[in-house]
């Protein structure tokens, strides 16, 4: 008992505080330059929509007033079986002075078949993919696709910005948020992040690959394409893309639940990344996405380890410390107004779950790839 329970405190140690330290701090000291001269490269912005006729028209316009020369820029929209007003929309804007192509579906085929369909009907040199929720800075193509000039970078993501109600959820997913594009920025300035920010990220075109139809997670899938084929991945703050907060747990858990069981998928995609002593994209694998996924079984080893180990001074105090924790997490669940340290723990604890439920829909393959959409 006393191994698995070293074994599995200082596994979690290690993945949420020391691998995030050491990534930082060799960032700091060694950056990965980007060589080349800004340059505008001809941009195919792409989108697949299916039912967001709450969101078509803002985001339609949005793109057309994005600081970009027009000659150089086109939009391809795919509506996916949309049954609500999306297409009649869509089709209000196709004589726009910018050049917007759509393509509709009348049976849903999944977001993966649909980009395959946009891109082969994409005219330029770089891809821009984004979702219709989120409102991209006027600027932000402009600065998503500058590190282009450098013929070694593949994929750019953009810095999403979360913004809206302070609600549990908002306040908990905000502080983990900022953690995690802490740990992204780290890993761009060394090499390559792992994968991209799905609401807005940019790959050439000549990279990318032909997805799989039941796949989840395109944002990781694409980007880590490219850096197999020896590109980087990289991360740009200065291109920024606002979205709002999940306005629930329920909402972040049914998010988080879906990108989890992506991960697991994508294990299998790409099974390289599974030695770290190829390269340091295998390292950073393991440390950030592949250890997430055991922390949930690891809390339960340190929880009854610790138990088991209570009448000695030391494990006794960390199994109280434990129970605190959770008690914090509880609290969290009904506590309304804010208080940092509850939000934590009920975040954190929701985050671990969904990563077991995750698992659960991989394994029984009940993760449809169709994103359902909760009401907004």
């Amino acid at each position: 008992m006393i191994y698995l329970f070293w074994i599995s405190s200082l596994t979690i140690f290690y993945t949420y505080f020391v691998y995030p330290l050491t990534i930082y701090l060799i960032s700091s000291f060694y950056k990965k330059p980007i060589h080349g001269k800004y340059i505008y490269p001809t941009v195919s912005i792409i989108m697949s929509v299916h039912n967001e006729e709450k969101n078509i028209e803002n985001k339609l316009r949005n793109l057309l007033e994005l600081d970009y020369p027009q000659a150089r820029m086109e939009i391809l929209i795919g509506s996916d079986g949309s049954t609500d007003s999306t297409n009649q929309v869509l089709g209000r804007h196709q004589d726009s002075e910018i050049q917007i192509r759509v393509h509709t579906e009348q049976n849903r085929q999944g977001k993966p078949s649909m980009l395959n369909k946009l891109v082969s009907m994409a005219k330029h040199e770089v891809l821009v993919f984004t979702d219709a929720r989120q409102k991209l800075d006027k600027i932000a193509i402009k600065e998503l696709v500058k590190a282009f000039a450098d013929p070694k970078i593949g994929s750019v993501s953009a810095e999403l910005h979360l913004e809206g109600e302070d609600g549990q959820a908002a306040r908990g997913v905000g502080l983990y948020w900022n953690y995690e594009k802490m740990i992204r920025k780290a890993e761009s300035r060394i090499g390559s992040m792992l994968g991209a920010t799905g609401a807005l990220y940019a790959v050439r075109k000549e990279l990318f690959p032909h997805l799989p139809k039941n796949l989840i997670l395109d944002d990781i899938y694409i980007p880590m394409h490219a850096v197999q084929k020896g590109f980087r991945a990289i991360f740009d703050k200065k291109a920024k893309i606002y979205d709002r907060f999940s306005r629930t747990a329920k909402e972040e858990f049914s998010r988080k639940t879906r990108t989890l069981a992506g991960n697991f998928q994508l294990f299998f995609y790409f099974k390289w990344l599974f030695n770290p002593l190829a390269s340091i994209i295998g390292w950073q694998f393991i440390s950030h996405k592949f250890l997430r996924l055991l922390v949930p079984f690891l809390l339960v080893a340190a929880f009854l380890s610790s138990w088991h180990l209570r009448s000695q001074g030391f494990y006794s105090g960390v199994f109280i410390l434990q129970c605190i924790f959770y008690i914090f997490a509880l609290l969290g669940m009904f506590f309304k107004h804010k208080n940092k340290l509850f939000d934590i723990a009920y975040m954190f604890c929701v985050l671990n779950a969904a990563a077991v439920v995750g698992m659960l829909r991989f394994l029984l393959n009940r993760q449809n790839v169709l994103w359902e959409r909760m009401e907004e």
